[in-house]
């Protein structure tokens, strides 16, 4: 097992132009699951290519077992690297395909046999041996070139959006094969994505990326419920978190609200004495906001849930359901906002409704940096 640090790392393609990475400080910890995560363009996979030795960085340190490898080749660093394509050998069948590192390391024949045998037990393809690609499937074939890179039996395991070629199903079945491996294993190992729901559903801790900049790092569970900034907020969570633009201003009863397309929202904080006037977002996620038809009362079970609610008139204008549940989004006079509901829920578009704000749920963003307040 390794632990990668990465020390004011930054990569330029071009002088003079913003830069792919810039100055990032990482540190994973020893047989964790670290996830890269951010959009397209974020430098999520350029960071990974340059810890990987296939892209060499303009400037900044990279240590891998606390050795500087910056001028190491990808084979003297000793990691295994996983790629969005298989690149599997067409003319080799699976058992070609997994023994071919060992082969070119010159192991003998028996034992690189018996090593292929084993990574493919670990992934349940010893079945598959003597198939060549094109008689695998997508998700068989991937689990070929895990077994490839775990023959070689790395200090480092490195994952280049490997499921992003695979069908919706398929991908839920090897999120699971990934992380039993991990368990098994226990090396470290850094995956970059862009989907969220695979970051949070298979990550130790999530790393996100905005801008070649790390905008947080923590569990997935610290980044959900205590976002750094606006765009981590809005990058996480599926549906995604709303924001609408307000003003803090002070209520006669002394306490503070905020105001926004002639609604008042009360705000729970006490600290807020000294921003009347700031302009910022407030944000809220989906599970956070309850309905009823106007007028009426919300129920009992989600007026509990409420710790401090604020009501805003709106009109539902969309409706999609999910199966056990509907993503229902309605128009108010300051914004659409996306709320999950019960799928059998009778909601129809344009029916006048209440949306019931939880705001001790709420996040206020500067609307100047984005940060959280």
């Amino acid at each position: 097992m390794a632990i990668v640090q990465t020390r004011k790392l930054t990569k330029l393609f071009r002088k003079g132009q913003p830069g792919a990475v810039v100055d990032v400080d990482l540190e994973s910890r020893e047989g964790e699951f670290l996830v890269l995560l951010g959009p397209s363009g974020s430098g999520k996979t350029t960071l990974l290519r340059m810890i990987a030795g296939l892209e060499e960085p303009t400037s900044g340190e990279i240590r891998i077992g606390g050795v500087v490898v910056n001028d190491l080749t990808p084979r003297q660093r000793r990691i295994a690297m996983v790629f969005q394509s298989y690149a599997l050998y067409p003319h080799l069948t699976a058992l070609g395909n997994i023994e071919f590192p060992l082969k070119a390391g010159k192991m003998p024949k028996e034992e690189r046999r018996r090593k292929a045998e084993w990574a493919a037990g670990l992934l349940g393809i010893p079945h598959l041996l003597h198939r060549k690609p094109r008689e695998l499937s997508g998700g068989e074939r991937q689990r070929v070139a895990l077994a490839r890179a775990i023959v070689r039996e790395p200090s480092l395991f490195l994952f280049d959006e490997p499921l992003s070629n695979l069908d919706a199903k398929l991908r839920v079945y090897m999120r699971t094969e990934l992380k039993r491996l991990h368990r098994d294993i226990r090396s470290t190992m850094i995956y970059v994505t862009h989907d969220q729901v695979e970051a949070m559903t298979m990550a130790d801790r999530i790393v996100i990326m905005n801008n070649g900049k790390i905008q947080q790092i923590g569990t997935p569970l610290e980044v959900y419920d205590t976002p750094a900034s606006r765009f981590v907020a809005g990058f996480i969570g599926s549906p995604p978190m709303n924001f609408f633009e307000g003003e803090i201003a002070a209520d006669p009863s002394g306490s503070a609200v905020l105001l926004g397309g002639g609604v008042r929202l009360p705000l729970p904080r006490t600290d807020l004495s000294g921003s009347v006037g700031r302009k910022v977002y407030l944000g809220i996620r989906p599970e956070h906001i309850s309905l009823a038809a106007s007028g009426r009362p919300i129920s009992d079970s989600a007026w509990a849930a409420l710790g401090m609610p604020a009501k805003v008139p709106a009109s539902i204008e969309f409706v999609e359901p999910l199966g056990h549940r509907a993503i229902v989004t309605a128009g108010s006079p300051i914004g659409s906002f996306l709320m999950e509901t019960e799928v059998h829920a009778a909601i129809r578009p344009g029916e006048q409704v209440d949306l019931w704000f939880d705001m001790n749920r709420a996040y206020l963003f500067d609307r100047e940096t984005d940060a959280v307040m």
